[in-house]
């Protein structure tokens, strides 16, 4: 039997593309210099840019490094290198965490517009949280879109968690108080809810979330909560237009990115974590149950910069095991059409 990879190996795997592009053009404009020039940092800046990161960030990382260089006297080529994954560890460390809440019981609403992993990220994230020894529930509160309450079904059955429904049509917020309730009444730790991904519907969209947040606030005021939007990392640029647009009709606590693996716009967690102060609290690599988990910055950086001047060898070897049981990988699913 072959060897089961770490996460660490699979998110290393995952980020080839990105790392190709990203990483391989920062290491022309800053291995290929004979010494620091203006001519280097504006050639680090179309890199960044071209690597799916904002003008804002770009700017935000080139004049951090220049005062670096400067500051801390660095020479060699290799230490401006390090300097820069340094600063991009930096910035996609929240200041806040970048975990879930561990105050139990937990009401999770999953938002995010159709086709970036939403379902199926409920699924791996109910997956990773019964690994830890917790009880879960869905709720079915994205009414709109057709087959919405019967996909998630079928994930529940999946991974074992009970999903509380209405039917088609019916009001979102009923079945968030019936969930509530049920969850409560099995004493359940965590209760993921679906939500429609109308964001065309902006105003009928902001209405429908405040609603369920009032009922939840109502029917369950003891329960912590986490707002958590799911983001398609392959849409790039397009996956801060839609942060912009959740993050103005709700409070936001996370990010859930999905699809890192096969995608070159990987430099898109950046952006995400410098724009928004809001942290990545999820990343995914794969279609298994288990290509979905907790985002680790120090992690995600070595996985960035590996194989390059400042790859850390010893970080697979660090970083193996660190998120897992033991436990065999459940069967890769493929994604759901919605999800």
């Amino acid at each position: 039997m072959a060897e089961k990879k770490s996460f660490f190996a699979r998110l290393k795997e995952g980020l080839t593309h990105t790392r190709k592009g990203m990483i391989g053009r920062i290491e022309d404009a800053v291995m290929q210099q004979p010494e620091f020039t203006e001519d280097m940092m504006e050639d680090l800046e179309e890199a960044l840019i071209l690597s799916d990161i904002s003008m804002e960030t770009t700017e935000k990382i080139v004049n951090e490094l220049r005062d670096d260089i400067k500051k801390l006297g660095l020479k060699r080529s290799e230490d401006v290198l390090q300097q820069i994954k340094n600063i991009i560890s930096y910035i996609i460390t929240n200041e806040y965490g970048n975990e879930l809440t561990d105050d139990l019981p937990l009401v999770i609403l999953m938002v995010g517009v159709n086709g970036t992993g939403k379902t199926t990220s409920m699924a791996k994230i109910a997956y990773s949280l019964k690994q830890e020894g917790k009880s879960v529930m869905f709720a079915a509160a994205d009414t709109f879109r057709a087959a919405a309450a019967e996909q998630l079904e079928i994930w529940g059955e999946r991974v074992g968690v009970p999903v509380i429904r209405h039917g088609e049509g019916a009001d979102p917020s009923a079945v968030i108080y019936d969930a509530c309730h049920a969850a409560k009444a099995r004493d359940i730790d965590v209760l993921i809810c679906d939500t429609a991904g109308r964001l065309q519907t902006k105003k009928n969209l902001m209405n429908e979330l405040e609603k369920m947040s009032n009922v939840i606030t109502s029917e369950y005021p003891e329960a912590s909560r986490e707002t958590l939007l799911v983001l398609d990392a392959a849409t790039g640029k397009n996956a801060i237009s839609q942060a912009e647009q959740f993050n103005d009709v709700t409070d936001l606590t996370g990010i859930v990115l999905t699809k890192l693996d096969g995608t070159a716009k990987g430099g898109i967690v950046i952006t995400l974590a410098d724009k928004f102060d809001i942290p990545v609290k999820y990343i995914g690599v794969g279609e298994g149950m288990e290509d979905l988990q907790p985002f680790d910055p120090d992690q995600f950086a070595d996985a960035l910069f590996a194989g390059s001047a400042v790859g850390n060898k010893d970080a697979e070897k660090e970083h193996d095991g660190a998120l897992f049981t033991g436990k065999d990988d459940e069967p890769s699913e493929k994604t759901e059409s919605e999800s």
